[in-house]
């Protein structure tokens, strides 16, 4: 429960660059703030709390999961350790904010939502790009018709990550996918929820056999065409197009959107919208967190738990088609 304050104190598990972005974001915010980190290690969990001014530092998860005083845990391992850390943090009560992607697999997935229902413990995927305020931006402009009728979606997410365990590791769940092709997945998600009734699509392997760089194409039954691209081996434009039959709208990073570029006929400029000023974008998932813990929900509006759901299981179609398999995958 939250203090009488309202202040939502978050506990971070994990100590690499992305438990440090959410302790610069809960820096930055004035009703949320990073109270604990917990790492396998006490020295890494005091070096993590005295470098960003986090109160109480753990030498294991299942310390700070026993504080009475974290509201929320805030789960930013690597995929692998997602299922584990996740399901101990619901079996004492704790509501859960975790990193994309949420699991190594559906049925991982499935078993922790259904856990956290059971429970009734509030349970969030932090895919950060759902809870931004671009996306009811974008999905103004499409309502409004300034483009016409939406009719073909491409989305490029690349980043030159050299052979980095996380990407390169089956035991890490490893390869682009999962890092990043996840991200053009909600792009098209989170914008144009119709069925997907067909995909097609294509990878290169690195040398350990996970996909470095990948191609993914999607018809949707709304007759929307999506092409999709996500690397981990080349720096990417990352940039997401949305075109109809009027014009189209050019959103600069699909990864964290900071500019829509509207284009009427012939591809003639209209305007550049800016998104809000932000602190790094995370913010906005920690307080969408913490207004569905106030609101007594067991899952955001933004992400809800059928979307996570669906997500996953386009991965592992997509990993089935493909031959890349996680030690994790019972089900292939």
């Amino acid at each position: 429960m939250m203090q009488q304050n309202g202040i939502l104190r978050v506990g971070i598990i994990g100590t690499g660059w992305i438990a440090e972005k959410a302790a610069i974001t809960l820096a930055g915010l004035t009703m949320c703030e990073a109270y604990a980190v917990g790492s396998r290690s006490q020295e890494k969990a005091d070096e993590f709390a005295r470098k960003w001014d986090v109160k109480k530092a753990y030498g294991s998860y299942a310390e700070l999961m026993a504080d009475p005083n974290v509201d929320l845990v805030y789960v930013g391992t690597p995929h692998s350790h997602h299922y584990d850390v996740t399901r101990e943090a619901l079996l004492v009560g704790k509501p859960c904010l975790v990193e994309k992607a949420f699991m190594a697999n559906r049925r991982q997935a499935q078993e922790i939502i259904d856990l956290a229902h059971e429970r009734k413990v509030f349970l969030a995927e932090a895919i950060w790009t759902r809870y931004q305020p671009v996306v009811n931006m974008v999905r103004e402009l499409i309502a409004n018709g300034r483009i016409g009728t939406p009719r073909l979606l491409t989305a490029t997410l690349g980043y030159s990550m050299g052979e980095k365990p996380r990407i390169m590791r089956a035991d890490l769940c490893g390869g682009a996918l999962l890092d990043l092709g996840v991200y053009a997945l909600n792009f098209v998600r989170m914008f144009f929820p119709a069925d997907i009734v067909s995909i097609d699509s294509q990878c290169v392997k690195s040398k350990t056999g996970m996909d470095l760089t990948n191609a993914i194409t999607l018809v949707l039954a709304d007759g929307m065409l999506c092409n999709l691209q996500s690397s981990a081996a080349c720096v990417g434009d990352n940039i997401g197009v949305i075109a109809g039959t009027d014009g189209n709208l050019i959103i600069d990073n699909i990864n964290n959107p900071q500019t829509i570029t509207v284009n009427g006929p012939d591809r003639t400029y209209i305007e550049t919208i800016r998104v809000p000023k932000q602190i790094t974008g995370y913010e906005y998932q920690f307080m969408a967190c913490r207004q569905a813990l106030i609101d007594g929900l067991l899952e955001p509006l933004e992400m809800p738990h059928a979307e996570t759901l669906y997500i996953m299981e386009l991965m592992d179609g997509l990993r089935q088609k493909w031959g890349i398999r996680y030690p994790m995958d019972r089900d292939f």
